[in-house]
């Protein structure tokens, strides 16, 4: 997919999705302080959204939605933030991050400057302790 002359970090991932089809992958992010933390990526090095074909738009938002709402179910934030960026990484993805009042960051983005000190560790390794179930019910959702 990429060439010497064209690094891509989200193509050349060496992290098993959580799950993957021929169009996209929901990628775990391993981020101590935020456990459930996803990337839902578009498989095909593609920059913008409106360089989908819109059956492949509605695919991909499905995929967010999808992945949201099991965040929503088994991890229970506060708040999820949906995220499409792509300044750094021209290859088009989603971040869906699960926040909680009491993170290091809340109320602004994790990329932020921390406000906080996430210390409360019980608090963590707690909402470490679901991603297995988190994992499970997306692909339970993906596969519907």
């Amino acid at each position: 997919m990429t060439d010497a002359a064209h690094q891509c970090d989200l193509c050349d991932l060496k992290v098993e999705p959580i799950f993957r089809t021929d169009q996209l992958s929901v990628i775990p992010v391993d981020d101590a302080a935020y456990p459930g933390f996803c990337r839902v990526v578009w498989n095909d090095h593609v920059k913008e959204m409106s360089d989908l074909a819109p059956d492949d738009r509605m695919a991909l938002m499905d995929a967010v939605c999808n992945v949201e709402q099991a965040m929503r179910s088994v991890m229970v934030p506060d708040k999820i933030n949906l995220a499409s960026l792509g300044n750094m990484t021209p290859h088009l993805h989603w971040h869906v991050i699960p926040r909680y009042a009491g993170d290091a960051h809340f109320p602004n983005p994790v990329w932020s400057e921390a406000v906080l000190r996430t210390t409360d560790e019980p608090v963590l390794a707690a909402r470490r302790a679901l991603l297995p179930k988190l994992n499970a019910e997306i692909v339970r959702r993906m596969s519907e």
